[in-house]
């Protein structure tokens, strides 16, 4: 095992050498570089019938949301919509032996009063009219939080039971292979460690991945702070088979990702500063953690997950989860926080507050994707930050008065997903309130934006979103920006997106201005996050 610290300054170190004494494991995230890109990415260039944003890159200033917010559009115009009954955290989507293309998505079980819960399936063949085929109701599809996922290799869908955040030890598996229209239930079953398949106390869902090969799925579980890898062989037996506890090092669970080989996890710990007085020095447990699978990959007897490396990223906190990815052949790790700095808070005025302490010690307020080299995975080196403008601590003041009486989710990322796991050149990110935003990284250290698109707030609720009460009260806002949180789909050959924000639903978008996709993209089945 390896607790490391990327390559730091010397303030840096000194804060390395705090968080050491008080028993911190993390090391720092701080690079130095003699010619360092600028704090914010580039600014997308946009076209002549576009709506570009007005004042600052990510912005939806408080005068707006007030008269009803009308939307943003970047190279990013709107060719299908289905919104439904609006939908949640996660996307997924398959394309059948006969050409259909199938959308799923989750919605909540919090607002569960509506003939239709669960996970809508919709046939998006013809992007202008995604169509609602059947809706998937069993136990861990009436909200699978984060947890819903295809596998290209073996064509099925599976989700865990993440009701409201964390439901039960239930997992549900799906065959999609003949018609994705219309998915075959193959088990929804309970599964645990224990003998008989018996589930810890307490033990739930939340997040979920599976490796490569459909062999095994991985569920993140919040409450009992584990990560489960469970033996997906015969699909109608799902059992777990090894469980890591990140907590024996300090750390905690969410999202995660599994390399192509199936030999490492790149799980997260969803941590905040342990002092906010003491930003930007305060120790952290948050960041991700690199973890040797192999003994899991290899079905070795009472196969054990260790932890190799351990990567703190200091300028977020509330880690979401990881996408590995190859660019021009180098590995890299793209992670990304769901809060900034300062920490996530229901409480709008601690959200405010936290966000002010992260920009007088010179941190972003609002959460981001990272790009990390792991080269040597003994020693991670973050290389870029996708900042906007609504990032930068010296735009507070100007965004801050956006987002008063709001908390948890504003400005900042959640999902992100990429074109090509294995050949990297865009990555396409949900920024809640500053919608969807799409990135050119073929130069991993100073990445551009080359598009977005910001839906218009909704007057009226959708019951299928988290957007509105009772986890998330007072943040939902007639005529207010949309929380854009889940994957983004994209498409070479059309070149098109698809994803859902939360009043939206489902948001069918095609590039113009001919800045995607580029020469080098390509958008192989089972790559895109």
């Amino acid at each position: 095992m390896k607790i490391t610290s990327i390559r730091v300054s010397r303030a840096c170190l000194q804060a390395a050498v705090l968080a050491a004494l008080c028993g911190g494991l993390w090391g720092c995230n701080g690079d130095d570089n003699e010619s360092p890109a600028p704090f914010t990415v580039e600014k997308a260039t946009c076209g002549p019938n576009d709506r570009p944003e007005t004042a600052l890159q990510g912005q939806v200033p408080a005068s707006m949301r007030a008269a009803g917010f009308q939307g943003f559009s970047c190279n990013l115009q709107l060719i299908g919509q289905g919104r439904g009954d609006g939908a949640n955290w996660q996307t997924t989507q398959f394309k059948d032996k006969a050409g259909h293309r199938c959308a799923y998505h989750g919605t909540s079980f919090a607002t569960a009063n509506r003939s239709k819960l669960g996970v809508p399936v919709l046939d998006i063949t013809n992007p202008a009219s995604p169509t609602p085929t059947t809706y998937l109701q069993t136990t861990s599809m009436l909200d699978p939080w984060e947890s819903l996922k295809v596998n290209e290799r073996r064509q099925i869908l599976a989700a865990d039971n993440g009701h409201n955040g964390g439901g039960g030890p239930e997992l549900d598996i799906y065959d999609v292979s003949a018609d994705c229209r219309s998915p075959q239930l193959l088990s929804t079953l309970v599964v645990g460690p224990g003998s008989n398949n018996a589930p810890l106390p307490g033990q739930v869902g939340h997040e979920g991945a599976w490796a490569p090969d459909g062999l095994t799925y991985y569920i993140g579980d919040t409450r009992l702070v584990k990560y489960y890898a469970v033996d997906t062989s015969d699909l109608t037996k799902p059992s777990i088979i090894s469980v890591f506890d990140p907590t024996q090092f300090g750390l905690r669970t969410h999202g995660l990702s599994i390399s192509d080989d199936g030999n490492r996890a790149y799980f997260v710990s969803p941590g905040a500063p342990t002092n906010l007085g003491d930003l930007p020095n305060s120790t952290t447990n948050n960041g991700f953690m690199i973890v040797d699978t192999s003994e899991v990959q290899a079905r070795k007897p009472n196969p054990q997950m260790k932890l190799i490396t351990a990567v703190a990223i200091k300028e977020g906190s509330t880690a979401q989860h990881t996408i590995p990815v190859k660019i021009k052949g180098k590995p890299y790790i793209i992670h990304v926080d769901e809060g900034g700095a300062g920490g996530l808070s229901l409480d709008p005025t601690t959200h405010t507050a936290n966000a002010r302490t992260a920009c007088a010690a010179g941190l972003s307020p609002f959460p981001m994707a990272h790009i990390i080299d792991i080269s040597d995975e003994l020693h991670p080196q973050i290389v870029s930050r996708a900042r906007l403008e609504t990032h930068d601590p010296k735009n507070c003041d100007k965004v801050l008065p956006d987002i008063t009486g709001l908390s948890v989710f504003t400005y900042g990322s959640h999902y992100c997903s990429v074109d090509n796991r294995q050949n990297a050149t865009t990555l396409a990110c949900g920024y809640f309130n500053s919608g969807i935003r799409v990135f050119d990284i073929r130069d991993p250290e100073r990445i551009k934006e080359i598009a977005y698109y910001n839906p218009a707030g909704t007057t009226t609720q959708s019951p299928g979103s988290n957007h509105i009460g009772p986890l998330v009260p007072n943040n939902w806002v007639a005529g207010g920006p949309d929380w854009c949180s889940a994957q983004v789909h994209l498409d070479t050959a059309s070149g098109t997106l698809w994803t859902t924000c939360q009043d939206n639903g489902v948001l069918m978008l095609k590039f113009t201005n001919n800045v995607w996709p580029f020469p080098e993209s390509s958008t192989p089945a089972g790559q895109q996050n």
